[in-house]
C-alpha cells in the first residue's frame, strides 16, 4: 500500500498576499511565481545546471581514464588536460581495447549503456570487434529503493490509494531508465507499473550535452572524422533516448501496434490503461510466460518450437512490409510464450516507420539477394537515401557481385547466411565511406534477429523458405493496390496535362527566339579552352576571307578593259596576288606549326 502521509496542503491565496520579512514589511520580491522571483529561480537552476554539468563530466573524464583513454582526452581537449589516468588499484585490465570501451560505457551510466546498444546496429561505420563488445551490453542495473519509487507514484498520481489496490514492493524488471513492479487496480486487474528511475531525465539531459559537445570536438580535432557524421548520430540518439522518456509516447504505440493486430490470432500487444498513465509511468496489463527462446520450456508446455518461430517471424514480417510500423527492439526478453501458445510483445520504446516507397524498397533488396542482382541491390539502396559517388559505382557493383557469389558457394541459397551478408555489407560501405541511413540499419537490424530466433527455434529455418512467399504476394498486392492504382492515375494525369500544354511553351520558346529575348547560360569547367578554340578558329576565318577577297578583287581587276592596264591599274593586281599568296603562306605554317607543337 502507498501511503498519503507526505502530501503537504499548499497554502492558501490570503496566506500568501500577507508574506513580509523579519521586519514585517512586505517582500520586496513580491509574491511567488512574479517575474522577480522567477527571474532568480530561472537563474539558479541555470547555475545548478552548469554545476551538475560540470561535476558529471569530471566524473566521465574519471572513468575514462581509468580504462586507460585519458591520452585519447588529452587529444581532444590538450588545452584542459595534463595528466593521464591510469587504472585503479586492484582493477584488472582487460586484454583488448574494445573490451576496456564497453566495461568504460557500462560504468558511465544509462545514457552511455544506450547509446552503446543503439551503436551496436551501426555495422556500417564501427569495426566487426567493436560491434561485437557493444552487444554485450546489458541494461540492468540494481533496482531503486520503493521508497524513492513511491515518490515518483506520488509526483504522478493524484490519488494513489484509490488507483492501486495494492503495489509489489519488489520489482519484477530493471533496466537503466525504469522498474517494472506488479501491482492490482481497485477491480482486481492485475497490471504492470513501469515506473521511471527519479532524476533519470536530468542526468540524461546532462549526459546528451557532454555527449554532443565531445561529438562536435572530434569532428574538429580529427577532420576524417566528420565522414562518420558524429554529431549527427548524436543528435538521432537524443531524439531516441527522449521518445523512450516520454512514456505518453511508449503508449501511443503499443495501443497502435496492438489495434494493427487486433484479428491476427496468437499474436497479443498488452493492452495500456491510459486513465492511469503518465509521461513517468505507464500501467499496462500484466503477462506472464516464457522467453521465446527458450526451447525447453516451450516444449514442455506442449508447444512446437518451430511453429512459434514461424507465427512470430510472420508477424514482424506484417509489421514491416504491410502496416510499415514495427516493433523496434525484438530481443528475447521482449517477447513471451505463454502457455496456450500466444506470442506476448513487449517494451514499445523503439518503433521503426517504413513509408510505401521505402517498402517497396526493401522488397526489392530482399530480393535482388536471393536473386543475386547486384544492379537492383544498388538501385534499392539509393532508393533509401544512400548516396554512391559515380566513380565508384561500378567497382562497388563488381565487390557486392564477388560477395554474393562467395556466399553462394559458401551456403546454398535455401541456407543464405543473412546475418554474415549484413556484416560484409556494412564493411564493404564503411571501405567505401558511405554512409548508411539509420534506418535502414534499424530494418536490418530486425530482421537479423528475428532471424536469430527463428533459427534458435527451428535449426531448419530459412530466410528463402519463409521470407520468399511473403515478398511475392505482398509485392504483387501493392502492385495492384489502391493506392498505386491513385498514384498511377495521378501520373497519367500529370503526363496529359504536360502533353496539353507542350504547345503552349515551344510557341512561347519560339517569341523569344524571334525577339532576342531567350539566354542561354554555358557553365563548363573547360570553358576558357572552348573561348580559346573559337578564338583561334576566327582568326583562321578572318585570314581565309582577306586572301579570298584580295584573289577575287584582283581577278576582277585584271578581267577589266584593256584601258584600265594602260593607265597603271595592273600594279594594283599583281600586289593583290602577291600580298593573297603571302597571306596564304602565313596561315599554312601557323597552322602546321601548332599542329607540330600539339604533338610535341
Amino acid at each position: 500500500m502507498i501511503s498519503d502521509t507526505r502530501r503537504r496542503a499548499s497554502p492558501t491565496k490570503k496566506d500568501a498576499m500577507t508574506r513580509k520579512d523579519e521586519q514585517g514589511r512586505p517582500h520586496p520580491r513580491g509574491l511567488p511565481g512574479t517575474t522577480g522571483e522567477t527571474s532568480i529561480k530561472y537563474h539558479s537552476s541555470q547555475q545548478i545546471r552548469v554545476v551538475l554539468q560540470i561535476q558529471r563530466f569530471s566524473q566521465i573524464v574519471e572513468i575514462l581514464g581509468k580504462y586507460g583513454f585519458g591520452i585519447a582526452l588529452e587529444e581532444l581537449f590538450p588545452e584542459q588536460f595534463r595528466v593521464r589516468f591510469p587504472f585503479h588499484k586492484g582493477t584488472p585490465e582487460p586484454s583488448t581495447t574494445y573490451e576496456r570501451m564497453r566495461l568504460a560505457i557500462e560504468e558511465l551510466g544509462p545514457t552511455f549503456v544506450k547509446f552503446g546498444q543503439i551503436m551496436s546496429t551501426r555495422t556500417d561505420i564501427l569495426p566487426v570487434e567493436l560491434i561485437r563488445e557493444l552487444k554485450k551490453l546489458q541494461d540492468h542495473v540494481r533496482p531503486v529503493p520503493f521508497a524513492d519509487v513511491r515518490n515518483v507514484i506520488e509526483e504522478c498520481c493524484p490519488y494513489p490509494d484509490a488507483w492501486f489496490h495494492e503495489i509489489e514492493e519488489t520489482p519484477v524488471a530493471s533496466a537503466s531508465i525504469a522498474q517494472v513492479h506488479r501491482a492490482v487496480l481497485p477491480d482486481g486487474t492485475r497490471v504492470a507499473l513501469k515506473i521511471q528511475r527519479p532524476g533519470i531525465g536530468d542526468i540524461i539531459e546532462t549526459d546528451l550535452r557532454i555527449l554532443q559537445s565531445m561529438a562536435e570536438r572530434v569532428e574538429q580535432v580529427f577532420p576524417d572524422a566528420e565522414v562518420y557524421n558524429p554529431t549527427g548520430m548524436v543528435r538521432d540518439f537524443a531524439r531516441q533516448i527522449r521518445k523512450e522518456l516520454d512514456f505518453l509516447e511508449e503508449a501511443r504505440t503499443a495501443e497502435r501496434m496492438r489495434q494493427n493486430f487486433r484479428d491476427v490470432p496468437g499474436i497479443h500487444f498488452p493492452e495500456v490503461y491510459r486513465e492511469y498513465s503518465s509521461s513517468r509511468l505507464l500501467v499496462m496489463e500484466l503477462v506472464e510466460g516464457v522467453r521465446i527462446d527458450n526451447v525447453e520450456a516451450i516444449t514442455a508446455m506442449g508447444l512446437d518450437p518451430s511453429e512459434i518461430g514461424k507465427r512470430g517471424f510472420h508477424a514482424y514480417v506484417k509489421m514491416m512490409f504491410e502496416d510499415g510500423f514495427f516493433h523496434g527492439d525484438p530481443h528475447p526478453g521482449n517477447l513471451l510464450v505463454r502457455e496456450d501458445g500466444t506470442i506476448v510483445i513487449l517494451d514499445f520504446g523503439i518503433a521503426g516507420i517504413l513509408r510505401p516507397d521505402k517498402r517497396q524498397n526493401f522488397i526489392s533488396f530482399l530480393l535482388a539477394l536471393t536473386n543475386e542482382d547486384t544492379e537492383l541491390l544498388i538501385k534499392s539502396l539509393e532508393g533509401f537515401g544512400v548516396v554512391i559517388p559515380g566513380k565508384n559505382r561500378e567497382q562497388l557493383q563488381d565487390e557486392l557481385f564477388v560477395l554474393m557469389q562467395d556466399l553462394g558457394l559458401q551456403y546454398s541459397i535455401s541456407q543464405f547466411n543473412f546475418a554474415l551478408f549484413v556484416n560484409e555489407l556494412s564493411e564493404v560501405m564503411r571501405r567505401y565511406r558511405i554512409k548508411v541511413p539509420m534506418n535502414l540499419m534499424l530494418l536490418l537490424k530486425v530482421l537479423v534477429m528475428i532471424l536469430d530466433i527463428g533459427v534458435r527455434l527451428d535449426p531448419g529455418f530459412t530466410i528463402q523458405k519463409e521470407l520468399t512467399p511473403d515478398l511475392v504476394r505482398i509485392a504483387q498486392k501493392n502492385s495492384f493496390s489502391v493506392t498505386n492504382a491513385k498514384r498511377a492515375s495521378v501520373s497519367l494525369l500529370e503526363t496529359i496535362d504536360a502533353i496539353f500544354d507542350m504547345p503552349r511553351y515551344l510557341n512561347l520558346m519560339l517569341k523569344r527566339l524571334s525577339t532576342g529575348t531567350i539566354s542561354l547560360e554555358i557553365v563548363d569547367l573547360d570553358i576558357r579552352i572552348i573561348l580559346e578554340a573559337m578564338d583561334s578558329a576566327s582568326d583562321k576565318l578572318m585570314v581565309g576571307l582577306v586572301v579570298g577577297s584580295l584573289v577575287i578583287g584582283s581577278s576582277l581587276i585584271l578581267g577589266a578593259s584593256p584601258l584600265a592596264i594602260f593607265q597603271g591599274v595592273l600594279w594594283i593586281a599583281v600586289l593583290g596576288y602577291g600580298a593573297a599568296v603571302l597571306a596564304g603562306f602565313y596561315a599554312l605554317y601557323h597552322i602546321i606549326y601548332l599542329k607540330f607543337r600539339q604533338v610535341r
